[in-house]
């Protein structure tokens, strides 16, 4: 028997309702519940939602107040009202961001956070302890799909090193292991010759499930097969967040663990809004968030199965709410049922990063993901990034495996170089190429904006 999880479950968390008044278990019943609506059912829900939030944006917040002659068709149509609002990108949340905490609120009392930064600069922003408890309910329902409950044992493989020096200055033992019923294993730093000693501490845990970036849970993959390194037991799941994740990640992840990958999708900046279920589906947290898919350049609607940029409105945050907030995405939306049977709608893709998406000389959109389709078929090639400077310019690091020469890339530079015919790709072969600030390793990155790209390119 897990005492830890006993004593989460049944000890800790009652008494956390009690003293604090937490309610993520409230919620969590709430959104169990929910989740067997019909999708008309989960529409209306999430249309009172948007209402109510919208009445308090153009009453109390200073930066929706000039859209005060909309509280009729809020109140008739909320949906039609939300889409006469702006898209809120974070270069203009960053300039103006006091304007979006509501007057009626303590700032005090709000909870600091900050975004990774993992494209650029970081964002800070607030939340407050309503809307962070509806995030942890919604993590908790889509971890309830693979049989895992807040108590459950898990193991953590991340690739943050500044995130892991913060935990360990909170009281590591205490916070992590007894409170939280896990450890914690760092993936930016790991060696063939430290898997093994990772793998007893793992055997001597035995956790429920796993829980790490993609690229974090793929790297300790990838040396468990390399080592031969098997599991004694089989986890409930393999939990993959932050990131995009891969064919080619989730097919080894499941190899090395032996049990599915499911994937969690979400942002510091916007809670969980959607996961992965049991049968495969992605489905969408329609009770808390709001999607909409636009055409990146347009800011039109996508139709149904269309990748587009991603803008989401937190229906839960009323104390700085964002609006129609660009979170820098690029996913489509699906109309398919899940055999699972739950009402909740589902993402047909989940393509990484609006800015994952390059720009040819003659204004053509390619999604960087097709790169990582051309490095598969290339076994020289252990690991790469591409960066577009321009429409006319980027440049390629590649990392060879140990027993490969320079001259067995050529053919995987040609097929790169053939995805962005007339733009000057500069390549360089190096030792290693490390993660970002965030922890994340990206291989994929557009470093200018999309709009005035095509700007500059029409006015060429």
């Amino acid at each position: 028997m897990d005492l830890v999880k006993v004593f989460i479950e049944n000890i800790l968390y009652p008494v956390m309702e009690k003293k604090n008044g937490n309610r993520i278990r409230k919620y969590l019943t709430e959104l169990t519940s929910s989740q067997q609506m019909t999708i008309q059912a989960l529409n209306e829900l999430q249309t009172e939602k948007l209402k109510a939030l919208l009445l308090e944006c153009i009453a109390n917040v200073p930066a929706y107040r000039p859209y005060a002659y909309l509280k009729d068709e809020i109140e008739t149509n909320p949906i039609s009202a939300l889409k006469k609002i702006p898209i809120l990108d974070k270069d203009r949340f960053r300039d103006t961001s006091e304007n979006f905490i509501n007057d009626t609120v303590d700032k005090s009392s709000l909870i600091s956070n900050i975004t990774g930064g993992s494209t650029g600069q970081p964002l800070n922003f607030y939340m407050d302890r309503r809307t962070v408890e509806h995030y942890e309910a919604a993590r908790w329902r889509g971890l309830s799909w693979s049989g895992i409950t807040p108590g459950s044992r898990s193991v953590m493989i991340w690739g943050n090193p500044i995130e892991l020096d913060s935990m360990k200055q909170k009281s590591y033992h205490l916070k992590e292991r007894w409170l939280k019923n896990r450890i914690i294993i760092p993936a930016y730093s790991l060696k063939s010759d430290s898997i093994i000693n990772y793998i007893n501490r793992i055997e001597r845990f035995k956790p429920e499930y796993f829980y790490g970036y993609a690229s974090a849970l793929h790297a300790f993959a990838i040396l468990m097969l390399k080592e031969k390194a098997r599991l004694s037991f089989v986890p409930k799941a393999v939990v993959s967040t932050a990131e995009t994740l891969h064919d080619f990640q989730r097919e080894a992840i499941e190899s090395a663990f032996g049990c599915r990958v499911v994937n969690e999708y979400g942002a510091r900046d916007a809670g969980i809004l959607a996961f992965e279920c049991e049968h495969g589906g992605m489905h969408i947290t329609v009770e808390n968030a709001v999607f909409e898919v636009v055409d990146p350049i347009t800011s039109e609607d996508q139709p149904i199965g269309e990748n587009g940029a991603l803008i989401v409105t937190d229906l839960n945050n009323f104390s700085m709410p964002r609006l129609r907030y660009k979170l820098g995405d690029s996913i489509a939306l699906s109309d398919k049922a899940c055999t699972c049977g739950r009402g909740l709608p589902l993402m047909d893709n989940v393509v990484g990063r609006e800015d994952d998406v390059f720009l040819t000389i003659d204004g053509k959109l390619v999604h960087g993901h097709v790169f990582s389709h051309i490095a598969r078929s290339h076994n020289p090639i252990s690991k790469f990034q591409i960066r577009q400077h321009s429409p006319q310019s980027a440049c390629l690091h590649i990392v060879l495996h140990s027993d490969s020469a320079v001259s067995e890339a050529d053919a995987f530079i040609r097929n790169i170089k053939d995805v962005l015919p007339g733009t000057d790709i500069s390549v360089s072969f190096v030792d290693e190429i490390p993660a970002g600030k965030s922890g994340k390793y990206r291989y994929a990155i557009r470093e200018f904006d999309l709009e005035q790209g095509l700007k500059e390119m029409h006015t060429v």
